[in-house]
C-alpha cells in the first residue's frame, strides 16, 4: 500500500515514516522544509518538495505519485507560544493547508485520513488523566486549529466518507539511531537541558517550583517519539481494514516532572546541570497527563519507553553524534 505523509521530513513525520517503510508501505513524503529537514526523509522514501497552501501542488503530487491508500498528516505550525503571537498562521495557515489536503484527497477517493492532532485541545481538564470524553477547550490558536482540523475530519466523513484518526498527545521525545530532535527555536524540554549536557547553554529553567505536585514543579506526559509512530501506524491498519474512525489520547501512564526530567538527565549523561527557579509562566497548569486506555484496549498500543531514563537514553545518543541537529 502506498501512503502519502505530509510534513514527513519533520521529527514526529520521519520517525513515522521510517516506521512505515519498516512495516512494509510505500511512502511517499511531502513537505516544504520550513520546520523539516531534508536529511531526516528515509532514503526509501520518495521525496516530494512542495506547500499544503498550493493546492496546485497537492494535486500534482497526486497526480504523479498517487493513488494513495491513506494519509497521515503532520504538516502544520507547532508552536504554541507562536501561536499566541501569530495566530493567523495557525487559524488561516494551517487550517487552509489541512483543508487543501483533505479537498485533494476527497477529489482521489482517499479512504483513510490520520490526523496528528493535541492534547492541547485540554486546557481546563475536569479530570486527570486526560481521556476522550474530556470537554474540548482549546489552550492557544494551535489548539484551536487542531480542534477546527478534527471538526473537518468529520464533515469529510459524512460529505465524502474518508475515514479518519485524530491522536492526540502533549510532549513527544526522545530520538531513533538515525532520526533525531531538531528545532529552531528549540522549545522543548529535554533537548534544552541536553543543550546544557553539551556545553550549550549554562543552566535550565524551572518555571515555578511551587505547583500542588509532589515536588513543586510542574507535571507532562513525555512520549518517545518511536511510540507515537507505532500508535499512528495502529491507527492507520486499523481504518485500512475498515474500522471506523476514532480519535484517541496517547499517554505514557502518570507523567514526570520538571525536576524528575533534569534529575533524569543528570543520571545519563554524567553532567550537573544547573537549574535555575523561574517565576511561573501563566497559563501553565500543574499537571497534564493523557489517559491512554482506549488505544490500549482497542489496538493494543503499548509503550515501549516508559522510564524517562530510557527516552532521555535515545534522545543523548543522537545528539551526542549531533550536538548541532541537521547540517543543512
Amino acid at each position: 500500500m502506498r501512503i502519502l505523509v505530509s510534513g514527513g521530513a519533520g521529527y514526529i513525520g520521519s520517525v513515522t515514516s521510517a516506521a512505515l517503510l519498516d512495516a512494509g508501505y510505500d511512502v511517499v513524503i511531502f513537505d516544504n522544509l520550513r520546520q523539516g529537514h531534508r536529511q531526516a526523509v528515509p532514503a526509501a522514501a520518495t521525496f516530494v518538495f512542495g506547500d499544503l497552501n498550493n493546492i496546485a501542488e497537492i494535486r500534482a503530487a497526486f497526480e504523479t505519485y498517487g493513488p494513495f491508500d491513506g494519509i497521515l498528516n503532520f504538516a502544520s505550525h507547532t508552536l504554541v507560544g507562536e501561536s499566541m503571537q501569530h495566530p493567523e498562521y495557525y487559524l488561516r495557515d494551517s487550517v487552509v493547508a489541512g483543508i487543501n489536503l483533505l479537498t485533494v484527497a476527497a477529489e482521489h477517493g482517499v479512504k483513510a485520513f490520520i490526523l496528528s492532532s493535541t492534547a492541547n485541545l485540554f486546557d481546563d481538564p475536569a479530570k486527570m488523566p486526560i481521556d476522550e470524553n474530556e470537554r474540548i477547550v482549546p489552550g492557544s490558536p494551535y489548539g484551536e486549529m487542531k480542534a477546527w482540523m478534527e471538526r473537518a475530519l468529520y464533515w469529510y466523513e459524512r460529505v465524502h466518507g474518508i475515514r479518519y484518526g485524530a491522536l492526540r498527545y502533549f510532549n513527544a521525545c526522545g530520538c531513533t539511531p538515525t532520526i533525531g530532535e531538531h528545532h529552531d527555536p528549540e522549545t522543548h524540554l529535554i533537548p534544552l537541558i541536553l543543550q546544557v549536557a553539551l556545553g550549550q547553554r549554562e543552566s535550565i529553567a524551572i518555571f515555578g517550583d511551587d505547583y500542588p505536585t509532589p515536588d513543586g514543579s510542574c507535571v507532562r506526559d513525555y512520549v518517545h517519539v518511536s511510540d507515537l509512530a507505532s500508535a499512528h501506524i495502529l491507527t492507520l491498519q486499523a481504518l485500512l481494514n475498515g474500522g471506523a474512525s476514532r480519535r484517541y489520547n496517547l499517554g505514557n501512564g502518570g507523567g514526570f516532572s520538571v525536576k524528575e526530567v533534569i534529575q533524569a538527565v543528570r543520571n545519563v549523561t554524567g553532567h550537573e546541570i544547573p537549574a535555575v527557579v523561574a517565576p511561573r509562566r501563566a497559563g501553565d497548569p500543574a499537571t497534564l497527563v493523557a489517559s491512554s486506555e482506549t488505544i490500549r484496549r482497542e489496538l493494543g498500543w503499548e509503550p515501549r519507553y516508559t522510564t524517562i531514563e530510557s527516552i532521555i537514553e535515545s534522545a543523548w545518543a543522537w545528539h551526542q553524534h549531533h550536538p548541532d541537529g541537521y547540517s543543512e
